[in-house]
């Protein structure tokens, strides 16, 4: 077996469906969390499981310089390595890569860079980018591309498609001819999903030229990559909507980077299956907390004797147990348990709120949740101006 995509319910453009991978079904729209070097900062594996994380994604860049992909190798590959039995997707590399602007150099062969730990000259390709994930063991994999900056030039657009492009079909070959050396290929008689990544930077045209061409690879599912990197909202939604056109309807697709609570609904309404983003964590570890009022800032002083939970409607176990003073006084302390208490929640929150929009595409009411979010937010953000 390797992936299985079964759509059971549609509203609009919305899917609901299930993702059968080696490691685990997952259902769809799904939110994952990002465990960049194999975790997710703050966040034990088995407090992941209680908040239903369906799949986690980690980073083939930062796992390759540190530990070093084969070392995962030899452990058993990174599931055992991490102790995580459910489902994993890693990133190719290739978006931290393109965040290396002043220490690489960018080639029809691939990157050649140093490393931020060290500043170590090392050489990334697509086949060399198949090799960890392939040693990595994830259940989905990433094609090696090149992320567009923005804003760029239809000339730099144009040059950097065309590299993701010959990278896509020589990331798909490399990975039909050694899918064997998978560490639980063996084991569990199951392969690897690749997925390509469309790029185009904000030029409809070329969004649409890169789907085709990787549509045309007759690949397992597809990315919308080199968006949420500082281009305004509304293009991003164009582009998006533009390269929804012509990915198939029966197979995964997967935006990259995003985003907000109020964009993961808005996004799951126009037809995108999986999404991922720091957003959660990182935004916890700064005192910003995601509830189904609206965000806040615990951090803000008119929460110091304020004795409810984060969020008075979420089941969640930090919601259950503590209340807003105590963890004001935590971020006020600096003490870490409070980036821990606040990632454990805003992820019940980003969650939680997938499953609500899974069962409003059940429902035919997902239209209702969007517009609801939207104000939310709104609302949210002013007051705590």
């Amino acid at each position: 077996m390797s992936l299985q995509f079964s759509i059971s319910a549609t509203d609009g453009n919305a899917r609901r469906a299930t993702l059968s991978l080696p490691h685990g079904r997952v259902e769809t729209p799904v939110f994952m969390p990002v465990g960049t070097a194999a975790t997710v900062k703050a966040v034990p594996q088995h407090l992941l499981e209680d908040l239903d994380a369906q799949i986690i994604l980690a980073n083939t860049y930062h796992l390759c310089l540190r530990p070093g992909h084969e070392l995962i190798r030899r452990m058993g590959g990174l599931h055992k390595f991490m102790s995580w039995p459910r489902p994993i997707l890693t990133d190719s590399g290739g978006f931290q890569v393109f965040s290396l602007a002043q220490m690489r150099k960018v080639t029809p062969d691939g990157v050649q860079f140093r490393s931020h730990l060290d500043g170590s000259l090392h050489n990334f390709t697509p086949e060399h980018s198949m090799d960890v994930q392939m040693a990595l063991g994830a259940d989905i994999i990433m094609a090696f591309d090149e992320c567009t900056e923005y804003p760029a030039t239809r000339e730099r657009a144009r040059q950097s498609l065309d590299l993701t492009h010959a990278w896509a079909a020589r990331s798909a070959a490399h990975v039909r001819a050694n899918a064997h050396t998978v560490p639980w290929h063996q084991e569990l008689n199951a392969s690897q999903s690749l997925f390509g990544i469309v790029q185009g930077a904000t030029y409809a045209d070329l969004r649409r030229e890169s789907a085709e061409t990787l549509v045309a690879l007759d690949l397992p599912g597809y990315a919308i990559g080199g968006l949420a990197v500082g281009e305004p909202r509304e293009q991003t939604r164009e582009m998006i909507a533009r390269t929804l056109e012509f990915l198939p309807k029966d197979k995964p697709r997967y935006l990259m980077g995003v985003g907000y609570p109020e964009e993961i609904v808005e996004y799951a309404a126009m037809g995108v299956d999986m999404m991922d983003c720091v957003l959660p964590t990182r935004s916890a570890r700064h005192g910003l907390l995601f509830t189904s009022a609206g965000r806040m800032n615990i951090k803000n002083l008119k929460y110091a004797e304020d004795q409810q939970p984060i969020d008075p409607a979420c089941p969640c176990l930090v919601c259950r147990r503590y209340t807003r003073a105590y963890l004001r006084h935590l971020f006020a302390a600096g003490e870490p348990l409070a980036a821990i208490l606040g990632s454990l929640h805003n992820l019940a929150a980003y969650l939680d709120l997938m499953h609500s929009v899974r069962d409003a595409i059940s429902l035919g009411t997902l239209s209702g949740l969007v517009a609801k979010v939207r104000a939310r937010e709104l609302d949210a953000a002013a007051a705590e101006a």
